[in-house]
C-alpha cells in the first residue's frame, strides 16, 4: 500500500517517502505558553498525534519534534502585570499543556525545545542571513529582507504585488525598509532584562522573533531539510512562509518536503474558535461539564478528515462519546465470545473491511471516512453476537479490524483510574448488595450512580460499567 499526502507546497496529493529509507523527520508546531490551550488548539495535536501514528503503521521510524513557544509579546505583556519572570509566568501554561494532551492520550513528542534554550542557535542564524544579505539591523532590531527571497509566497500561493502596509505583514512594530520585511531579532524594551527577556548578542540586548525560533530549532534537531512540517491553515502565512524564507535563504536546500496544514474548530456560527473571538472552551471545561476524554479526543480525531472544518458544540461530543461506546461493547462482547459457535462467516466481511480502512488512512489520512467502514461492520457483528452466531475465525478478524482502528484512536484501552474511587465503591456495594439478594439496596445504587453518569450492565461474566 502506498501512502498519499495533500503537500500544501504543490497544492496536490502526493505519495510520500521520506530522504531517509525508514524514517521520518517530523516537525509540529507547539503552543505559545501564554494561556491555557483550548480545545481548538488540541484539534492540531490530534492531527499530529494521527499522523504520527499512521506513519508508524507503516513501518517507518518517526523522530518528532514539538516546539515550545515561551517568549512572545503576549508572554511579556502577561508577566509583566503578574510580576513575574516569563520563565515563571509561561511554566504553569506549559505544565497544564502537557497534562492536557497526556489526558487526550498524545503520543508523546521526542524532543520539546523552548525557544529561550536556544538563543545561540537562533543569533547563529540570524548572523548568517546578515552575512549574507538576507537581514538587515536598524537600532538593534534585525529584519529579514523579503526581497532577497524571490520565491516568498509560494506555500500560501501569496500575491507578493498585493502585499501593503497595514497588511498583517505588518505587524512588528518598528522601522523597516519594506512592509512586508519580518523581525529575527527584537532590541530589548525598558524592563525586559527584570523578565528575564533580554539576551546579549551582536546586535544588543534583545530577543528573537517568532518565526526564527522555529527554523533555529528545527534544523537544529532534524537536519537542514525536514520531511514533514505540520501546522494549522492559521500558521500558512505569515509564519510558515516566513519560516521557508530564512531557513532556505541560509542554506540554500528545502526546508520542508511536505507541508501539511489542519482546518480550524469551529464555534456553531463558523467562526474559528480562537482567544481573540473569545468563543473558547479548554479542555478542563469540557471535563468540567461532565464529558468523556476519550470522547472528545475521538470527536477531535475523527470528527472530520483533518483539511475540514470541525463544528464544535455539545451534540457533536455526545456523538463522538456514543460512537466510542459502541467499539468498547463490542470490543468487550467478542472477547467473551464463545469459540465453538455456527459462525454466519463474518471473517471476509471483517477482512474486507480492515483493508478498506486501511486504504483510507493511505489516502491522504481520511480517519472518518476509515471509520465508516469499521462501523458498518459494528452493526452487523452486534446483530451476529446477539444470536449467538460468531464463531473463532470471525471473532478474531473482527478484533483485528478493531485493533486496526485502534492503533489510530487509541479509545479501547481500559481507562479505569478515570472512575473516581467513590463510585468504583458504589459498584463494589451493589455487587455484595446482590449477592446477599438485598435488591432494593441494589436497584438504589444502581439508580445513584446513574446519576452520576455511570451505566452499568450486568452480564454472565460480571457487571460491567460504562459512561452514559
Amino acid at each position: 500500500m502506498t501512502l498519499t499526502l495533500y503537500n500544501t507546497l504543490s497544492g496536490a496529493l502526493e505519495e510520500f517517502a521520506p530522504l531517509e529509507a525508514g524514517r521520518v523527520r517530523l516537525y509540529t508546531c507547539g503552543p505559545t505558553v501564554w494561556n491555557y490551550a483550548h480545545v481548538g488548539n488540541f484539534r492540531g495535536n490530534l492531527f499530529y498525534d494521527l499522523l504520527k501514528r499512521h506513519l508508524r503503521v507503516s513501518g517507518y521510524q518517526v523522530t518528532h519534534v514539538m516546539n515550545i513557544t515561551d517568549i512572545d509579546d503576549r508572554i511579556l505583556h502577561e508577566a509583566a502585570h503578574a510580576r513575574q519572570t516569563i520563565r515563571e509566568y509561561s511554566a504553569t501554561y506549559e505544565r497544564a499543556f502537557f497534562e492536557d494532551l497526556e489526558t487526550l492520550r498524545f503520543m508523546p513528542a521526542d524532543i520539546y525545545p523552548r525557544a529561550t534554550e536556544h538563543i545561540g542557535d537562533i543569533i547563529e542564524l540570524v548572523g548568517g542571513l546578515l552575512a549574507d544579505g538576507h537581514a538587515y539591523e536598524v537600532d538593534g532590531d534585525v529584519y529579514f529582507r523579503v526581497d532577497s527571497f524571490p520565491a516568498y509566497g509560494a506555500l500560501s500561493k501569496l500575491d507578493r504585488a498585493g502585499l501593503r502596509a497595514g497588511a498583517r505583514v505588518a505587524t512588528d512594530k518598528y522601522e523597516k525598509e519594506s512592509a512586508s520585511d519580518f523581525a529575527l531579532w527584537k532590541r530589548a524594551g525598558e524592563g525586559d532584562d527584570l523578565l528575564g527577556a533580554a539576551w546579549p548578542s551582536p546586535w544588543g540586548a534583545g530577543r528573537p522573533g517568532w518565526h526564527i525560533e522555529c527554523s533555529a530549532m528545527a534544523m537544529r534537531y532534524l537536519g537542514q531539510t525536514l520531511d514533514v512540517h505540520c501546522g494549522g491553515v492559521d500558521l500558512k502565512f505569515p509564519h510558515h512562509e516566513n519560516e521557508i524564507a530564512q531557513s532556505e535563504a541560509f542554506t540554500g536546500l528545502p526546508f520542508a518536503r511536505f507541508w501539511l496544514h489542519n482546518e480550524m474548530l469551529a464555534d456553531l456560527s463558523g467562526e474559528k474558535m480562537s482567544k481573540s473571538t473569545g468563543n473558547i472552551a479548554t479542555l478542563r471545561d469540557l471535563l468540567a461539564a461532565g464529558h468523556d476524554p476519550v470522547a472528545i479526543r475521538y470527536f477531535l480525531v475523527a470528527g472530520a478528515h483533518y483539511r475540514s472544518p470541525l463544528r464544535f458544540d455539545d451534540d457533536a461530543l455526545h456523538s463522538a462519546a456514543e460512537q466510542v461506546r459502541r467499539l468498547r461493547e463490542l470490543h468487550a462482547r467478542l472477547q467473551e465470545t464463545p469459540r465453538e459457535v455456527a459462525d454466519e462467516g463474518l471473517r471476509g466481511e471483517a477482512e474486507s473491511a480492515r483493508a478498506r480502512y486501511r486504504a483510507s488512512l493511505d489516502n491522504d489520512l481520511n480517519l472518518p471516512q476509515g471509520m465508516g467502514h469499521v462501523f458498518d461492520v459494528v452493526r452487523t457483528a452486534n446483530a451476529a453476537l446477539d444470536r449467538g452466531r460468531v464463531g473463532e475465525g470471525s471473532q478474531l478478524a473482527l478484533l483485528r479490524l478493531l485493533d486496526e482502528a485502534d492503533a489510530h484512536l487509541d479509545v479501547l484501552r481500559a481507562d479505569d483510574e478515570g472512575l473516581e474511587p467513590r463510585l468504583q465503591a458504589m459498584i463494589d456495594a451493589r455487587e455484595r448488595a446482590r449477592a446477599q439478594r438485598d435488591f432494593a439496596t441494589a436497584d438504589r445504587l444502581r439508580e445513584s450512580l446513574r446519576e452520576h453518569g455511570v451505566l452499568l450492565e450486568d452480564s454472565k461474566s460480571g457487571v460491567r460499567w460504562r459512561r452514559s
